[in-house]
């Protein structure tokens, strides 16, 4: 019986999963097919029993249910349960909904293979403090990178964040934005540019250190106005694309068991949002 997966989150209508997942399944040979469900905050628990009623095999989770999905899963791993946030969804032969969590790890991938390391980038500013920031934290700092430093537009986000992980500290954004030129790797987490959200940075990355890394981890579109900055004045930068494509190949792998083509994925999808 062919199997099928999803993606929830409100919107919904921007994401490039169903895309990814599709192409994946066709060179794998493998008889599934991936959906993009719009889901409500209010609806949230209604749609994780109808996916479960229904057969699905599992789901990723975007904003903004990432922190709110756990109370209706059986199963989070360690990873997920201190990030506090949940993107990946696999439902057990026995019907358990077990969850976890593969931003930050897909995230690491994609900065690893554009040449950052702990010994290189070793002083870390994140913005923003909702899930997608949780996830990068908590990966940053098992792949060994540290000294990081949590902002947000609430300070007291950022702190309860910052707490969750020894030896990082938390700053105000005007405080942040003083201290740029500090950090050596600066990753964007929050939808400030996102194609469904209003234009605009979280700060000006005028005052960073010339050749820092500067992450931003929107991929629709390719170039926020953040990216741009940040490399008028002196940044590398690196969007989105790498850790979408990546955190996907590690649902793909949980769900199928087969690792799909990063490399071919990650240059379709830049092409195809580039408009070439």
């Amino acid at each position: 019986m062919k199997k099928w997966y999803a993606v929830i989150g409100d919107p919904i209508a921007q994401s490039m999963s169903p895309v990814m997942h599709d192409a994946w399944f066709r060179e794998n040979g493998i008889d599934a097919t991936y959906i993009p469900i719009h889901v409500k905050a209010e609806q949230l628990g209604e749609a994780v029993a109808s996916l479960k009623r229904l057969g699905c095999s599992g789901w990723n989770v975007t904003v903004p249910h990432k922190c709110a999905i756990i109370p209706y899963l059986d199963q989070v791993d360690e990873a997920a349960r201190r990030m506090n946030a949940v993107n990946t969804v696999k439902v057990l032969e026995d019907g358990t909904l077990f969850g976890t969590n593969t931003d930050g790890n897909g995230f690491v991938r994609s900065l690893q293979e554009f040449g950052a390391s702990p010994e290189k980038n070793g002083e870390l500013l994140v913005i923003g403090a909702g899930g997608a920031a949780a996830g990068i934290s908590f990966a940053l700092e098992s792949a060994g990178f540290g000294q990081i430093t949590i902002t947000n537009r609430t300070i007291g986000k950022a702190k309860k964040m910052s707490d969750a992980f020894p030896g990082s500290s938390a700053l105000s954004l005007d405080e942040a934005q003083l201290a740029l030129d500090k950090f050596d790797l600066i990753v964007q987490t929050t939808s400030v540019g996102m194609n469904f959200a209003k234009s605009g940075m979280p700060l000006d990355p005028t005052g960073i250190s010339e050749g820092a890394i500067v992450a931003d981890i929107i991929y629709n579109p390719l170039e926020t106005e953040f990216l741009r900055r940040a490399s008028e004045v002196g940044g590398k930068t690196i969007n989105g694309v790498g850790m979408f494509v990546h955190q996907g190949a590690l649902a793909f792998e949980l769900w199928t068991g087969a690792y799909p083509d990063t490399k071919k994925m990650i240059q379709l999808i830049s092409n195809d949002l580039g408009g070439k």
